[in-house]
């Protein structure tokens, strides 16, 4: 398709996208993915609620799902604002500055998530094969740098991927394949040499995701090889078990992830509908699911929703 060439001082607007082919059924959309909102929004509410009105809950673990359910909201509202134009008020322009913007925030709230999850493994890793040195391993100060860590180094790789598409001229239709801005996306629209952006692409994603898993991976050898040596089966399967809600977010976050890399590398002649589902999968079901999984797994959590939900008085 023919395009108009955009120069440095005219930038392009873009043009968002629902279900390819499922027109007609644009609202029916919406009301799924606003149930996915509400169930992400309320539930990671409600995590960061008990956490913080709960003084048993006052501990590294809670703290960093804390951070976690903080991440999940931060990509529900990335994407709520286009999500909703779209499928509701069938709005589908948006300028070039806000697409660079919400690119930023949604995978910045990814590559956080990926840090999250890291520290959350080294504090499964500490309290069952360390669990003597834990609170002095775990302290508050340490558990902030920790936290830290995830956010800016979350910020510091994403933020030159605006900078480097602001530097391409755009000279195509500008038609995006999702109702929302993605790097992966907005990379295949510009004219110029992409040589710098793809490589720069490459290097934050195996220096996070790929690091990270690796990592998470190493950690849970480690916390198996010390669950082994447990003389007790049901000790064995008692320690295992406080890994479960965990292992589940690494899950439902990094087999998305990988779903939706590899559909982007080798599926390229695939329907457009498939790479729209990957993406809807990857950033609507974590945020999701983690606040479900907590609070089913979680016996602190899940007691002091029971109360809430039967109106005791505490």
């Amino acid at each position: 398709m023919g395009g108009i060439l955009y120069n440095s001082s005219e930038l392009p607007t873009f043009t968002l996208t629902g279900l390819p082919g499922l027109e007609n059924s644009q609202h029916w959309m919406f009301l799924l993915l606003g149930t996915l909102y509400i169930v992400s929004i309320v539930g990671n509410a409600l995590i960061l609620f008990i956490v913080k009105e709960e003084q048993s809950l006052h501990q590294p673990m809670y703290y960093f799902l804390s951070l976690l359910s903080v991440n999940d909201l931060g990509v529900s509202f990335s994407t709520l604002p286009t999500v909703l134009a779209t499928f509701c008020f069938h709005l589908r322009k948006i300028s070039f500055d806000s697409c660079m913007a919400q690119m930023f925030f949604i995978h910045y709230f990814s590559f956080m998530e990926s840090g999250v999850l890291l520290v959350m493994s080294f504090d499964h890793y500490v309290a069952i094969c360390n669990p003597l040195r834990y609170t002095t391993m775990l302290t508050d100060s340490r558990v902030v740098c920790m936290g830290l860590w995830a956010i800016i180094r979350s910020f510091c790789m994403i933020f030159p991927l605006p900078l480097l598409l602001k530097r391409l001229s755009f000279c195509k239709a500008n038609i995006l394949s999702h109702a929302y801005c993605l790097h992966p996306d907005l990379i295949h629209l510009p004219c110029g040499d992409i040589t710098i952006n793809n490589i720069f692409g490459l290097i934050i994603v195996m220096s996070t995701f790929g690091l990270d898993a690796a990592l998470i991976l190493f950690s849970y050898v480690l916390i198996l090889r010390c669950v082994l040596a447990i003389a007790s089966r049901e000790e064995r399967l008692k320690t295992l078990n406080t890994c479960v809600s965990h292992l589940c977010a690494v899950l439902i976050f990094y087999v998305p992830k990988i779903g939706v890399s590899m559909t982007a590398r080798y599926g390229r002649h695939a329907p457009l509908l498939v790479h729209t589902v990957m993406s809807l999968i990857y950033l609507f079901v974590p945020p999701m699911l983690n606040p479900v999984i907590y609070s089913i797994k979680t016996k602190e959590i899940r007691r002091r929703l029971g109360r809430m939900l039967v109106g005791t008085k505490f």
